[in-house]
């Protein structure tokens, strides 16, 4: 088994923990946890082979689903052993992006041969399964903290990228990559490392900028 494949294997499997200890957070039965694990370990996955309009990942091998699953029982028996899970998840899912950004990116590029459409969607891979995950569970969103998140992603994309288009050793290329996402990420989580943020003044209630001052009033 390749390195890149392993590489994958790893991060749908990290993702899938962090579903499930989000399931946990939620109090949710062992059903919800295999539901809420897969979801969040295929989300990104299953949106970037759509776009490249490749066989779906796990369509096309369901070991993927039933490894998912497996990590999501075991999370229900043993994640109460865990403290502070949400810090858990926090950096699980900095491992994950790294990993899945730096595959996303790769298998990106062997289909479209394109540097730009590689980095999206090693950022699409990255992103969207913790995002879904998130939303389900009612979760604060990692996409909406203020901590550097997608940029980590796409950091990483671009390392692996032009390394791997400069003729490095595919593994190489891979961990180098993998390391530029996940020091970035934990960097920003550790030191709370962020971009500047816009400022001007925040958004109005929509209702304000509709003009309405009762939200019932239809007239």
């Amino acid at each position: 088994m390749s390195a890149l494949i392993l590489l994958d294997y790893a991060s749908v499997l990290i993702f899938a923990l962090t579903g499930a200890l989000v399931a946990s957070r939620q109090q949710l039965d062992i059903v919800g946890f295999a539901f809420l694990a897969c979801l969040t370990a295929v989300g990104g996955g299953t949106l970037r082979d759509l776009v490249l309009d490749v066989p779906v990942f796990w369509v096309a091998e369901p070991l993927y689903l039933l490894a998912c699953t497996a990590t999501a029982l075991a999370a229900f028996f043993l994640a109460h052993l865990l403290e502070s899970r949400y810090r858990w998840v926090l950096w699980l899912d900095a491992v994950a992006i790294a990993a899945y950004g730096v595959f996303g990116a790769y298998k990106g590029l062997a289909v479209t041969g394109s540097p730009v459409i590689a980095v999206l969607m090693g950022m699409t891979t990255a992103a969207v399964g913790g995002v879904i995950r998130d939303v389900l569970a009612d979760e604060p969103s990692v996409l909406l903290r203020k901590e550097i998140y997608m940029v980590a992603a796409m950091a990483g994309a671009v390392v692996f990228v032009a390394l791997d288009m400069a003729g490095l050793p595919l593994p190489l290329a891979a961990g180098a990559g993998f390391a530029a996402a996940f020091g970035l990420r934990s960097g920003a989580l550790a030191r709370g490392w962020t971009l500047p943020a816009y400022r001007s003044r925040p958004g109005r209630d929509p209702e304000e900028s509709l003009g309405r001052d009762d939200p019932d009033d239809r007239s």
